[in-house]
């Protein structure tokens, strides 16, 4: 049997050192895509005059914070309230960047793409958690909210 030539470059410090930088920068990395969402929705905030960039920011805000709904924040407001939502939801997605690094190294060979397939599950449930949620709030308050 003839060996195969192998043309990807070798893993710089092993497997297990992949391994173990999956899993120290897991939860930080899965806090990236909702700081871009989180900034997506400021830059479409301010200075706001349209109902489509009003429309967009406040939902882009909502996935990227869904601790924002749960303070009552469409309804309610006060900077202490934005704080305590936006520090929840922070650890919120900590938490799932925790999780979808511990379960994407749970194989030998783990990688960045594993863990990010891992991530994207608990993720999509969470915006349509928030989506649920303000369908709910829609229907609680009427057409007052959309």
């Amino acid at each position: 049997m003839q060996a195969v030539p192998s043309y990807a470059p070798p893993v710089r410090g092993g497997p297990r050192a992949y391994r173990t930088r999956v899993r120290l920068f897991g939860p930080v990395v899965g806090m990236v895509p909702p700081a871009v969402l989180g900034a997506t929705a400021l830059a479409l905030l301010h200075g706001s005059s349209s109902t489509t960039r009003g429309i967009a920011g406040f939902g882009l805000a909502l996935c990227a914070a869904p601790g924002l709904l749960a303070a009552g924040v469409p309804l309610a407001t006060g900077g202490n309230r934005y704080a305590i939502a936006i520090a929840a939801s922070a650890l919120l997605w900590f938490l799932i960047g925790v999780i979808a690094s511990r379960r994407a190294t749970r194989t030998p060979v783990a990688t960045w793409r594993d863990f990010w397939r891992e991530w994207a599950w608990p993720s999509v449930g969470v915006w349509l958690g928030v989506l649920a949620a303000l369908g709910i709030a829609d229907l609680a308050v009427g057409s007052a909210l959309l």
